[in-house]
């Protein structure tokens, strides 16, 4: 079975960008290494001709999320992180004992 040909997508807009192109169609960001998505292992375009030389990970034949990835928005295959509930109500709750312990300085 032929092994599936590498696609190369923008970090910064998640538009994908052809090979050997020093800088990004989409926003214009340079480029000086590949990232693979999966282990995170960063090195020059070459090594990734048959996937990622550290992991194997190979892209799949279509990759038909990333064609209609917004600007700004995550490139495919990644996900936004996203912190959890208990961090917003800390967050909420010292921000209103500071506001309070201010006021009442103040006062």
């Amino acid at each position: 079975m032929k092994q599936p040909k590498p696609h190369f997508f923008c970090e910064n807009c998640g538009a994908e960008v052809p090979l050997h192109v020093k800088s990004c169609p989409g926003c214009g960001r340079a480029f000086s290494a590949v990232r693979c998505p999966s282990c995170n292992f960063t090195g020059e375009e070459s090594l990734f001709k048959n996937g990622c030389p550290a992991c194997g990970y190979a892209p799949a034949k279509t990759a038909p999320a990333a064609k209609t990835a917004k600007p700004g928005r995550a490139a495919a295959g990644r996900r936004a992180e996203v912190l959890p509930l208990w961090v917003y109500i800390v967050s909420g709750l010292a921000a209103l004992a500071v506001v309070c312990l201010v006021f009442w300085w103040l006062v």
